[in-house]
């Protein structure tokens, strides 16, 4: 009875979880330098990898944070953290009676239906929708393409951010054409190369990489 005792109060006061040991290998101004289970990354300060976000770094230090807490690090600090993967964020599309995947989605903030479409480079959309989004689109580079009315102007600009779902996207190149084609916003790889997509049975899944 005693052996039994002494082995469940060891087994008590062992670790539930393993510690991340994520170790720092480099400190510069404005990013860090992290190994996680031997893959090395170089993340920027406000950037998240891992469930670790760096908060502010420099030559000396850096302050990270992991789920809520802060620490500050220093050169070959190991960080000893409960880490958790993050869960993956995950979209469901289901296909429309036009064998379409048609979705909503925010862009820079404001709500719109968005047009799954692994053909288009970028996202594109119509002035008249960049308009109503609010987009100041015409800053952009402009650039003369082929549409089914023929020859328009569409300006080359970069969307401050692409939500579907949880799944955001930020930084995202797009192309918005003079006039009112696309008549649907087209979610292009220039989003969509920031997901994983499975298709079964008529849905579509939408799997955030980060």
């Amino acid at each position: 009875m005693l052996r039994v005792s002494l082995f469940l109060l060891l087994t008590l006061m062992a670790p539930i979880l393993s510690a991340a040991d994520m170790q720092v290998q480099g400190l510069f101004k404005g990013a860090v330098l992290l190994n996680l289970d031997g893959e090395q990354k170089l993340v920027r300060e406000g950037v998240t990898w891992k469930g670790v976000t760096v908060i502010e770094a420099d030559a000396k230090q850096a302050i990270v944070e992991i789920d809520g807490q802060r620490q500050t690090v220093i050169m070959s600090r190991r960080i000893a953290a409960t880490y958790k993967a993050p869960p993956q964020k995950t979209v469901r599309v289901r296909k429309n009676s036009n064998q379409q995947y048609i979705t909503s989605a925010r862009i820079n903030g404001r709500a719109t239906q968005v047009l799954v479409d692994t053909g288009a480079n970028t996202v594109a959309l119509s002035s008249h929708a960049a308009r109503s989004l609010g987009i100041d689109y015409e800053t952009g580079t402009p650039r003369q393409v082929q549409t089914a009315s023929g020859l328009a102007t569409a300006y080359r600009i970069v969307l401050d951010e692409v939500s579907v779902g949880e799944i955001t996207v930020h930084h995202v190149p797009a192309s918005v054409i003079e006039g009112a084609y696309p008549a649907t916003v087209l979610l292009g790889m220039s989003y969509l190369q920031h997901v994983e997509m499975q298709e079964k049975d008529g849905v579509l899944l939408l799997i955030g990489k980060f």
